[in-house]
């Protein structure tokens, strides 16, 4: 099984990362907001979403590997995720986002779907 927590090499090329804050966020049914923290860490990487009024201001943490394209140009992300997929997510906890038991329950929820270029 591919690591939830890791950008495919075909979303970012080889060895290269973008700044991606403020890019806004595509999932395939449409825009759910915009970047409001990203890391690119081996293994830890994640986006911060700041969803707006779409979830009523609330933010969401998805893995990495939930990303199919980054676009700099257009300064667009693209996920392999539905809106409601989105939404039924564990809640974004800001006090307890980094720590291990957290990230086990984003891992067990976005785990259950198809992820990644290839599921497309």
């Amino acid at each position: 099984m591919r690591d939830l927590w890791s950008y495919d090499e075909t979303v970012t090329g080889a060895d290269q990362t973008f700044d991606v804050v403020g890019y806004h966020v595509e999932a395939t049914d449409g825009k759910i907001g915009s970047v409001d923290d990203a890391t690119h860490e081996v293994g830890e990487s994640y986006l911060i979403v700041d969803t707006g009024p779409w979830i009523f201001g609330k933010k969401v943490l998805l893995p990495a590997s939930t990303v199919t394209r980054i676009d700099p140009q257009e300064k667009k992300v693209y996920l392999a995720r539905t809106k409601q997929e989105i939404k039924d997510a564990p809640e974004f906890d800001e006090a307890t986002f980094k720590e291990p038991e957290y990230r086990n329950q984003m891992g067990e929820y976005y785990g259950r779907f198809p992820h990644g270029p290839g599921t497309l």
